[in-house]
């Protein structure tokens, strides 16, 4: 099965990217340290997350990305029992730095923006060496493009994995006791500042001319 086929009008379809979706029993095992396929391919496994090897495994996606084949395997989770939380800890995020804890506990990390901007400026300024007035070059140089492209996916995965891990750090830590998590939420916080309506913010006197 391909994933990601462009159609454009008066071009040939392109693939852009190769993926498989498997189930386990019928197209996919996992045997002494290999995938096994169904048609008879069979995969080292170099990198396994052992954190959910108790959980029952589900549908799975196989990737072709560069040289690799990646295997994103979902598992079969049961829904946590609720509970009723006696305390809340408070959850204050800002752009270097995230904080959270109560009166008595307070806990800080690091953020990642910083390490993913970096990374986002490397590609922004091949994009500027690479272009004219006339037309963007990068776009035309495959190699050029390559680069660009694998800088923005560090740059999300940067981030995505440091929300993921940041996350449940913090859900482990309320979990372990008994608290709720309460984040603030400061949506249209200006706007009930100033008086004004989020409809209207932004309108200049020009803006009716």
């Amino acid at each position: 099965m391909l994933g990601g086929i462009i159609l454009r009008r008066g071009r040939k379809p392109r693939v852009r990217k190769l993926s498989m979706w498997l189930y386990p029993g019928q197209s996919y095992w996992i045997r002494d340290g290999y995938v096994e396929i169904a048609g008879g391919i069979k995969l080292r496994i170099i990198g396994w997350d052992r954190r959910y090897d108790g959980y029952e495994n589900g549908e799975a996606r196989l990737v072709y990305r560069g040289d690799k084949m990646m295997l994103w395997i979902s598992k079969k989770i049961p829904k946590p029992q609720p509970y009723k939380p006696r305390d809340a800890i408070a959850v204050d995020i800002n752009e270097k730095k995230i904080v959270y804890g109560d009166d008595r506990i307070n806990k800080e990390r690091d953020t990642k923006i910083g390490e993913a901007h970096r990374w986002k400026k490397l590609a922004e300024d091949l994009q500027r060496r690479y272009s004219s007035a006339r037309y963007p070059a990068w776009r035309r140089r495959r190699g050029i493009l390559n680069r660009i492209r694998s800088y923005h996916r560090k740059a999300r995965n940067i981030l995505e994995d440091w929300a993921r891990k940041t996350s449940l750090e913090i859900v482990r830590f309320a979990k372990k006791l008994g608290y709720a998590v309460a984040r603030e939420d400061l949506t249209g916080l200006i706007e009930n500042r100033l008086g004004i309506c989020p409809r209207i913010i932004g309108k200049t006197d020009h803006d009716g001319l």
